[in-house]
């Protein structure tokens, strides 16, 4: 599939008919989060914009003001207390700010990105699982394909259960 991105292939199979450009100020958002933030999930805000898919709840980076519940930087502080309280990725050395949210699903699961250096496009996704034990997973993937996966059920198990 040379030249399509991850978001190619999530477009080919959820269209963005009620998709809606945040129209983030990114340099605002990076500066208030302390953080740059990778490509696809501002090229995914673009298309899309926060909200729903399936049972995952999309987070925009800030609060937006529109009664929408939620945002990165509302949830990074549970996000970073999960991760420090049950240890993070087994074999990952936990550091409490290692971790950022980008997505909350059914059943109280948690996604974000697991930072593992300063190039945000390279952080894989990680899943705090409530029912699981043990309770984080780590994927070799970008957010965009993550959703991709999750889905068109590419994993061996629903990874947010």
């Amino acid at each position: 599939m040379t030249g399509r991105t991850d978001l190619d292939e999530l477009l080919r199979i959820m269209p963005d008919d009620h998709g809606a450009d945040e129209r983030v100020d990114w340099s605002a958002a990076e500066a208030h989060l302390g953080t740059s933030l990778p490509s696809d999930y501002q090229a995914f805000m673009a298309v899309y914009g926060g909200g729903a898919v399936d049972n995952l709840v999309i987070l925009p980076p800030l609060p937006t003001g529109n009664g929408w519940s939620g945002s990165i930087s509302e949830h990074t502080r549970q996000l970073r207390d999960l991760w420090a309280n049950d240890g993070g990725v087994p074999g990952v050395p936990p550091g409490a700010d290692a971790v950022l949210p980008w997505g909350t699903g059914c059943n109280g699961n948690e996604l974000g990105w697991l930072m593992t250096g300063p190039a945000p496009d390279l952080w894989p996704v990680v899943v705090w699982r409530r029912h699981e034990s043990p309770r984080w997973a780590l994927f070799e993937c970008r957010m965009t394909e993550f959703i991709h996966r999750l889905m068109t059920a590419d994993f061996d198990k629903c990874p947010s259960q």
